[in-house]
């Protein structure tokens, strides 16, 4: 089994693959891969992300909203929404004056969220849609925010992606991604190895019956692009002000950016 000591994608020189966890693939197949994973996790997700953080994403997810600026009556695109709980703290900060566009690539994991709001009764300033990040189907300088949790990762042209969340931004509006990123301290990434690679998959076989799919979650995390290097990104994209501040010593990271 693989140790886990990669962290980002070095690059490849065919144009023509991209990287599926460590295994390359053809880019057109990537979106189809990542969609089956998401398929097979949808109804257990929320239940592995508490065993798999011990219930800590939900405070790195309050942190996030909590921190972003988004106020009451403003319009806020949550890309790759997956089972709503960004939605659902984004709903309480625009109240019913604002709304919060809900979207995900994967159909499995946008119906699980809306039955989730639903049954919480977040209604009335939140819509849905299946929207691809590389290809944003709304207008240009609509939203006053854009984010994205744990998705970006799964993105196959993230420059595209990033181009796309600042092309639909208000001037002044800020884009925000909170994503797994690199471990600082030495010992606590070890430990992190060790985790990943050895218990996530025997939880996603024991808990959602998958251990395939959660190797694939492990890795994934490795190839997102570290912290200097997506800022960078961002900047490319044409954000200004990037600044991202890690979480719980990076294992998370949370970036931010504004469009001018």
């Amino acid at each position: 089994m693989n140790n886990g000591t990669k962290t980002s994608d070095p690059g490849t020189t065919d144009p023509e693959t991209t990287h599926f966890g460590y295994r390359d693939v053809p880019r057109e197949e990537k979106a189809r891969l990542v969609r089956g994973v998401f398929d097979s996790v949808a109804e257990r997700y929320d239940v592995m992300n508490d065993l798999m953080s011990l219930g800590v994403h939900r405070i790195w997810k309050r942190h996030f909203v909590g921190t972003s600026g988004v106020t009451t009556g403003q319009q806020v695109l949550d890309l790759a929404g997956g089972t709503g709980d960004i939605a659902t703290l984004l709903s309480k900060a625009v109240g019913q004056g604002g709304t919060v566009f809900l979207t995900d690539i994967n159909e499995a994991m946008l119906g699980v969220g809306r039955r989730r709001l639903d049954d919480r009764g977040v209604v009335g300033n939140v819509r849905y849609a299946i929207a691809n990040a590389e290809e944003l189907p709304f207008a240009a300088r609509h939203f006053d925010h854009v984010t994205i949790a744990f998705g970006l990762r799964n993105v196959t042209d993230k420059p595209a992606a990033l181009r796309e969340m600042h092309r639909v931004l208000r001037p002044g509006g800020t884009a925000h991604i909170l994503e797994f990123s690199q471990v600082r301290p030495e010992p606590i990434r070890k430990l992190y190895d060790r985790y990943s690679f050895g218990l996530l998959p025997v939880m996603g076989r024991l808990v959602a019956g998958d251990p395939a799919s959660y190797q694939y979650l492990a890795e994934s995390i490795r190839k997102h692009p570290p912290q200097k290097e997506l800022a960078a990104m961002m900047r490319d994209a044409g954000f200004e002000r990037v600044h991202y501040r890690n979480l719980s010593g990076g294992i998370v990271a949370i970036h931010r950016g504004r469009r001018g």
